[in-house]
């Protein structure tokens, strides 16, 4: 491999993940603004209860954070009363699909992502484009599983969380490095004229 086919490699790769972390923030910056207001209402009934017995009142940037995986299909899992788990989607379990449009901020964002990744690697055939847009991946990852951690919320035993496998498979390899080389292939057929 040249210095100049290392050099492009690099340069995809830092596009790609740079392309990727920014297609997260982006996200999560898009579900809070839209959601925040909402999954505010929904938590103040809980939060009630988790005051009067000594508990700390779930931040709604978290449960934001839940509404935003749940876009990526990632459900959260959320202790039982009476012990175990249930696993939720909050935005498929919405009244009346009121959250639906939830479901096109990820895939939107990462073909924007894996378009700019194709157009600023300056590739030329639709393969390079995708492999090019599919390094989306490469920032995405990192914060899926990193974001996990961040907004999850312990509740007596338990934790409230996105579930962890689902996360780094769906929400941080499938979705960036579909949609994404989908944007990437598309870069090439968007031309300087």
């Amino acid at each position: 491999m040249s210095t100049t086919e290392r050099s492009d490699t690099m340069r995809r790769l830092l596009v790609g993940a740079a392309s990727g972390l920014a297609a997260y923030v982006l996200g999560y910056l898009v579900v809070y603004a839209t959601q925040r207001g909402r999954v505010g209402e929904q938590l103040r009934g809980f939060n009630v209860f988790a005051d009067l017995f000594g508990g700390d009142p779930i931040p709604a940037w978290k449960a934001v954070g839940w509404v935003f995986y749940n876009a990526h299909l990632v459900a959260t899992e959320v202790p039982a009363p009476l012990g175990g788990t249930r696993v939720v989607n909050f935005v498929a379990e919405a009244d009346a699909g009121s959250l639906t449009a939830m479901y096109l901020v990820p895939p939107v964002l990462l073909l924007a992502a894996g378009l700019l990744a194709g157009r600023l690697a300056s590739t030329a055939e639709p393969t390079e484009g995708a492999l090019a847009g599919s390094l989306v991946a490469v920032g995405y990852l990192p914060l899926a599983l990193f974001g996990v951690v961040v907004f999850g919320y312990s509740i007596g035993d338990g934790t409230i969380a996105p579930i962890l496998p689902t996360a780094g498979l769906l929400a941080g390899i499938v979705y960036p490095a579909g949609f994404g080389a989908l944007g990437g292939a598309a870069a090439t057929f968007l031309t300087d004229e």
